[in-house]
């Protein structure tokens, strides 16, 4: 853990595509594992082809950073099933090849420079750089799509 690390971290989940459903703003001594349940709660309801609207993924991967039994547990509270690598085991566990998605996404979210280096010193003008830049980036990702679609 970095406990004097300045500066902010973003914290983000997305769905099985890449897609941004919720993003978090910490600070960069935070541990990453204090955001898994915030951003489970923080996903909006997502319309499916008929029925309710889902409230929350039936799975959710992560890095080691987010290995800690007390949150796992808490995640299956939820209904959510963890598939989190385990601390002190091989690389190689197969969740790499999945977890490409996020960063991906992480990536696509990082080419605004506001996001990439942080300019302001409130919190709330980041966050919404954060939120635009997720906005942004599914909007791209649409546009993308309808234009192979058409």
């Amino acid at each position: 853990m970095d406990r004097g690390r300045t500066g902010s971290k973003h914290h983000l989940i997305t769905d099985a595509t890449g897609i941004p459903l919720a993003a978090t703003l910490t600070g960069g001594n935070r541990n990453d594992v204090t955001q898994l349940i915030p951003l489970l709660q923080a996903v909006p309801p997502v319309r499916g082809k008929r029925g309710r609207p889902r409230r929350r993924p039936d799975v959710v991967l992560a890095d080691r950073g987010y290995d800690h039994d007390k949150y796992r547990r808490l995640v299956w509270v939820l209904g959510v099933k963890p598939l989190i690598a385990r601390r002190g085991t091989e690389h190689g566990s197969g969740l790499g090849i999945q977890r490409w998605v996020a960063e991906r996404a992480f990536a696509h979210v990082h080419w605004f420079r506001h996001l990439r280096i942080r300019w302001e010193i409130r919190d709330d003008i980041h966050e919404a750089f954060l939120a635009l830049g997720c906005a942004l980036s599914c909007w791209r990702r649409l546009r993308r799509s309808r234009g192979s679609a058409g």
